[in-house]
């Protein structure tokens, strides 16, 4: 992924509210690293065929409006005052989310309820419920939320498929920013597989890149395609002033699609975990190198599945055209027979086994080819 400048914010509105009688605090961005309504539809989380037909813009949101929510997250923490009795803090963060199902579920982002004591949500007729936490990701910062609402006001969004969204897509979001409820903003697909970064750190691979307009309070709310199906969480802005720049990133469906049941089954969800760092050798710049085209491992973390296994890291790094890549190491170029050309690519791959499986890496080292197996860990928190 090629290196992006300016600030990675995670898109969440927060509120500080000073004592636990002092009145509405001023809102703020959080800054931090990396940033409808369908009465007869298939159960939540099933892919549905795209229409070829594209809807405009209103007609998405007419058709998605009333299944999209708006969070508010609570956190109250006490403090001392030198002996003399204590005071009680407040802060309210607010993001958005959607009805996953007709049971209460409401899908939105880690980031937006990490740490909250109490959590509400607020339905499109203005109608407000207590929510509680069914579980969360940090990994690909995605949580889910249960909401005891009557069905009438509960209308589930169906999942689409991300892994055939193209560059130029039209999406849509929808979502409470600033504050402002059921704002509705329009664009394109910019980019696919771009990589972000969780809130625990972890790379969050096939995050799709838009300039839909997503600011501070978007965070959890629904990236749509003009079939009015769910695409992607929107997550996170890219951003040097703390606005939006039109480069915002959402965690795709297919994303949503394998932790979402598994949140909803156990309350979390375990990772597979590798222990490398890796980067790209295009095959462009592969033959200048004399070295195979795959991944090339930049890294190996002590202890790990992959320092076990002995994988060398690189080395050096060598010059091919106006870049260097790494060298002296070795290029895992398949998983299991499926060839690997992208860093992002191998991630996937990893994050759809679990610990404990067995997986044969087809790895090149000085131009020697071999297959080593390697039994996947669960990846620290």
């Amino acid at each position: 992924m090629p290196r992006r400048t300016g600030l990675l914010i995670v898109v969440i509105l927060a509120a500080v509210l000073l004592g636990a009688a002092v009145g509405a605090g001023t809102y703020a961005g959080l800054g931090g690293k990396t940033t409808t309504v369908v009465h007869d539809v298939v159960a939540a989380g099933q892919p549905t065929s795209v229409t070829t037909t594209p809807s405009s813009v209103g007609a998405v949101y007419r058709k998605v409006r009333n299944g999209v929510v708006e969070i508010t997250a609570t956190t109250t923490s006490g403090s001392s005052n030198f002996g003399f009795g204590g005071s009680t803090q407040t802060q309210e963060a607010q993001g958005s989310g959607f009805v996953y199902d007709t049971s209460g579920h409401i899908v939105t982002s880690e980031h937006v309820i990490d740490g909250a004591t109490s959590m509400s949500i607020r339905f499109p007729n203005g109608s407000r419920y207590k929510a509680t936490l069914v579980g969360a990701d940090t990994s690909t910062d995605l949580a889910v939320l249960q909401v005891d609402a009557p069905r009438s006001v509960l209308e589930p969004i169906p999942l689409g498929d991300s892994t055939v969204l193209q560059v130029g897509d039209e999406v849509v979001a929808i979502g409470s920013p600033f504050g402002l409820e059921e704002t509705v903003t329009s664009g394109i697909v910019s980019a696919l597989h771009r990589e972000i970064t969780a809130p625990n750190q972890a790379t969050i691979t096939d995050a799709i890149q838009t300039d839909a307009p997503i600011n501070s309070g978007n965070s959890g709310g629904p990236l749509l395609n003009m079939a009015a199906q769910v695409v992607g969480v929107n997550a996170q802005i890219e951003s040097s002033s703390g606005g939006n720049n039109g480069v915002g990133f959402a965690v795709p469906s297919e994303t949503i699609r394998q932790v979402v049941p598994q949140l909803l089954a156990n309350g979390k969800v375990v990772h597979a975990f590798l222990g490398v760092q890796v980067e790209t050798i295009p095959a462009g710049a592969a033959a200048t190198l004399k070295s195979a085209p795959g991944v090339a491992i930049v890294s190996v973390q002590a202890g790990t599945p992959a320092a076990k296994a002995h994988l060398k890291a690189a080395t050096g790094r060598k010059a091919a055209g106006s870049a260097t890549y790494p060298s002296g190491g070795d290029v895992i170029t398949a998983v299991d027979g499926t060839t690997v050309t992208r860093a992002d690519q191998l991630r996937t791959l990893i994050d759809g086994r679990k610990p404990g499986d067995r997986v044969k890496l087809s790895v090149v080292r000085n131009g020697h080819a071999r297959t080593v197996t390697v039994t996947l860990a669960e990846r620290p928190s």
